[in-house]
């Protein structure tokens, strides 16, 4: 591991590919979407990289969509990761009554449509989950398919806009000891 001064796009176009795949990885759980999008680099502004992250997804087949899922947490669960727990910082500390709501609708929802519930959490209460949650309840598979990748799409873009900030990060660079 190495610390870089990342300076947004033009560090991210540098990157090898493999530095650039893991990147992306770490917005979005689809291989297929991170090879991609990295395989198209250089991108002139940060715009068309939202855009063509977008295009991508938007062709992802089930099973690559299910990959991606597989990256997400329940939400109510406690988060495995810096960017999922961030953007589930306003379930923490929710009503115990509405964990324990929410951990019965993710069961059911599971049963029901065969993934995780995925919505793009940012920071929202608990309580909005929850209600977003037995909403969408309502919605035949086919709908609620489109709903997810919708809603991933909003978490990717927020993920690879957070990315294209600058700062200081450290890249595992391949090097063994």
């Amino acid at each position: 591991m190495r610390r870089v001064d990342w300076r947004g796009l033009s560090s991210f176009n540098e990157l090898s590919e493999r530095q650039a795949i893991h990147q992306l990885y770490e917005c979005c759980s689809s291989s297929i979407w991170a090879l991609r999008v990295a395989k198209a680099r250089p991108f002139s502004d940060d715009e068309a990289l939202l855009e063509y992250a977008d295009l991508i997804l938007a062709e992802l087949t089930d099973t690559d969509l299910d990959e991606a899922l597989a990256g997400h947490p329940r939400i109510g669960d406690r988060p495995d990761n810096p960017s999922s727990e961030r953007e589930q910082s306003g379930v923490a500390g929710a009503d115990s009554a509405v964990l324990t709501d929410l951990k019965k609708l993710n069961a059911a929802y599971e049963e029901r449509f065969g993934h995780v519930y995925l919505v793009f959490a940012n920071g929202r209460p608990a309580d909005e989950l929850l209600d977003i949650l037995r909403q969408r309840m309502h919605n035949d598979a086919e709908t609620e398919r489109r709903v997810m990748r919708m809603e991933l799409a909003k978490i990717n873009r927020s993920r690879l806009t957070r990315m294209l900030t600058p700062a200081s990060i450290y890249l595992d660079d391949g090097a063994t000891t």
